[in-house]
């Protein structure tokens, strides 16, 4: 009978477990929804709020994308044809930020240009291993990053400042 008891007891204790999980991971995914729609929201009020001035509107993106990524800094890179330039930085080191602020063309190689010719998503778990660092590419070393992630968004703007996606 206690074998009964001690089966039941801990086939409880495993669907507890179980179910507490799934609770947990429920939460983080409401709590990221949530994170993001107050940050749609923010943008959204700073477009409103700036007519016209897409500056604020990029700083105001660039922040809230830094902070639901947790990275260390952000940079929001604007392609004009093939070349690219900084529209807005967030948290960079000075030295960096000096850099980034000149309009350049990605290497093929790199992963700038990688995601320009269609990479989804750039993941690097250790930035010394991609070439633009071994070439000892400014940009890339005076960084201080030690890992990079990059997601690409493929928006693009018109003369009346409508965006839309291709």
């Amino acid at each position: 009978m206690t074998a009964t008891v001690d089966n039941a007891v801990a086939d409880l204790q495993r669907a507890n477990a179980e179910l507490q999980r799934q609770l947990d991971k429920r939460t983080d995914e409401r709590d990221e929804a949530l994170d993001q729609q107050i940050a749609t929201a923010e943008v959204l009020a700073v477009i409103n709020a700036s007519p016209g001035d897409l500056a604020p509107v990029f700083d105001a993106m660039l922040g809230r994308a830094t902070q639901l990524c947790e990275a260390a800094f952000g940079i929001l890179w604007l392609c004009d044809d093939e070349r690219l330039h900084a529209a807005a930085l967030h948290g960079a080191p000075e030295a960096y930020a000096q850099i980034a602020r000149v309009p350049f063309e990605p290497r093929p190689g790199n992963p700038l240009g990688r995601m320009l010719r269609g990479e989804r998503l750039f993941v690097s778990a250790d930035v010394s291993d991609e070439e633009p660092y071994r070439a000892g590419a400014p940009r890339v070393v005076l960084s201080s990053m030690s890992a990079a992630r990059a997601a690409p968004s493929r928006w693009r703007l018109s003369r009346t400042t409508n965006c839309s996606v291709p």
